[in-house]
């Protein structure tokens, strides 16, 4: 018997780069800098809060819209770190990961022929969610020299068009380590000004700023956070990628639209994980803490390199570093990521497949969260170039 056509809804989409280069690392024993997921274990504690959750029954389904008190744990660290007010039984909703988050605020506004405004290059998922939406992307690519990557806002503004329904941001930004400042927001505000444009706020790397800059949030921009979908995840702060569990802060309209398609994909989310992570967020002080963590492991990575053929571009936030690699090699990103795994076994990541024209910068980009013996070993086998 043979299996019936089954016309592909996204047909250009294969197997993640994510993915290919993580088995690539595993086949030639590499040092894995390009999937970005901690090598090291979360707070013990935090394991612990599971248990306990556990132990207290809460193992059956939450509320669609997540435990009670893990959104009331959200919404009043988003008003002690932004200063933003936020109801959490109508504007904050727990969802399976910030990808989750992600494609749901995308599906319950934008409808066939919305344009959707993408600045390049972007995380993965953003232009397969908007083509299931039917919607047009609309690429704007960043600016990139030796003050690495920026925002060209008149491009942005002349992107803009009747039919533009939303606006993805990403900041601080996955793939490329840089933040968003005040002159961005200022400069974003203009733009959306006296429009019905939505904006998606990808701050899944919240915590992770660096140098005593400050995280701009979206939240802290009162005419945009209402009209505002803010996007996180527990899984970078909390060093627990493997749990799947986010969150969106909305005002309660979008919400309510958001919830629509949240209770009909996902349904709900892990129950004694909510329980933990709430009674996690009673302290403060780990995401507090967070950007020192990060920052020393940044810099003894970069301090690593220093010495190599490798050019640095600034890494402000997240826990990635992009390098320039043209003193080494002209070959294709995609070409230079699998020798670099296959002969000096570091794995890394090309930027090329963030952008939706695969465009080649002779940039890759390499993952820090890892425990410093990782680090050392892959700047050990990186220091030979």
């Amino acid at each position: 018997m043979s299996t019936p056509a089954l016309p592909s809804r996204l047909p250009a989409v294969g197997t993640t780069v994510f993915s290919l280069m993580s088995a690539l690392a595993a086949e030639h024993g590499a040092v894995n800098l390009g999937q970005g997921f901690p090598d090291f274990a979360c707070d013990p504690a935090l394991i612990d809060a599971v248990g306990a959750a556990m132990r207290a029954g809460h193992n059956q389904y939450p509320m669609m819209t997540g435990a009670p008190v893990l959104r009331e744990a959200i919404a009043a660290k988003i008003a002690a770190e932004y200063g933003a007010t936020y109801h959490a039984a109508s504007e904050i909703t727990v969802t399976a990961g910030a990808t989750e988050a992600l494609t749901t605020a995308i599906l319950c506004c934008v409808h066939p022929g919305d344009e959707v405004i993408v600045i390049e290059p972007s995380y993965d998922s953003y232009l397969p969610a908007i083509a299931l939406a039917g919607g047009v992307p609309v690429t704007v690519s960043m600016t990139v020299n030796e003050l690495g990557y920026t925002v060209p806002w008149d491009q942005v503004a002349a992107a803009v068009s009747p039919r533009t329904r939303l606006i993805i941001i990403n900041s601080p930004h996955n793939p490329t380590g840089s933040i968003l400042r005040a002159a961005d927001i200022a400069a974003l505000t203009d733009i959306v000004r006296g429009s019905d444009i939505l904006i998606l706020s990808d701050e899944v790397y919240e915590h992770m700023v660096y140098d005593g800059q400050r995280h701009e949030s979206v939240c802290r921009t009162p005419e945009l956070a209402a009209r505002s979908f803010v996007v996180s995840s527990f899984g970078k702060t909390y060093h627990v990628t493997g749990w799947k569990v986010g969150y969106v802060a909305a005002p309660a309209a979008l919400s309510a639209e958001f919830r629509k398609v949240h209770q009909y994909n996902v349904f709900s989310v892990n129950t004694p994980m909510q329980h933990a992570l709430a009674a996690y967020m009673a302290d403060p002080a780990p995401y507090r803490d967070l950007p020192a963590f990060y920052q020393r492991k940044r810099d003894l990575f970069r301090e690593g390199l220093a010495g190599s053929r490798f050019t640095l571009l600034p890494a402000d936030g997240t826990y990635f570093q992009c390098v320039r690699y043209d003193a080494i090699s002209s070959i294709l990103e995609s070409e230079f990521a699998q020798w670099l795994t296959t002969e000096i076994k570091v794995a890394a990541i090309p930027v090329s497949p963030f952008y939706s024209q695969g465009r080649e910068s002779g940039i890759v980009r390499f993952c820090f969260a890892k425990q410093d013996e990782t680090l050392r070993l892959a700047l050990t086998r990186l220091a030979r170039l």
